[in-house]
């Protein structure tokens, strides 16, 4: 039984936050699909942002990537119309956060992260 939870319990995860990435992906005009292409995926994420694509590059530098991504998650917050708060909720506890993102309420707005 312990070794079916060990086998179970992270599929589980993994599919959840591929829906949830795939739904944010939608909800934000893009194809969902794409939120499972490794690098595109950043890149689409990037334009969801509205930040360069040249930014992947910041996510390659050691410890530059860790600030860069905070950045990102706190725009991708920004772009659904949530707080710093929801950042860190992002951060710290994604498993439960991006599925909030992904199947609550919470729309995308255009151009929000430029404020």
């Amino acid at each position: 039984m312990q070794e079916a939870l060990r086998v179970i319990l992270p599929l589980a995860v993994i599919i959840l936050m591929i829906a949830s990435m795939w739904k944010i992906f939608t909800k934000a005009g893009q194809p969902g699909w794409a939120s499972i292409i490794p690098i595109y995926n950043i890149i689409v994420l990037l334009k969801i942002v509205n930040r360069p694509v040249w930014w992947i590059i910041l996510l390659l530098i050691p410890i530059v990537n860790f600030i860069t991504m905070i950045i990102v998650l706190n725009d991708l917050s920004k772009s659904f119309g949530k707080g710093v708060g929801f950042t860190i909720g992002l951060i710290l506890l994604p498993i439960i956060f991006y599925p909030l993102l992904a199947f609550g309420d919470a729309e995308y707005v255009v151009n929000k992260t430029e404020e």
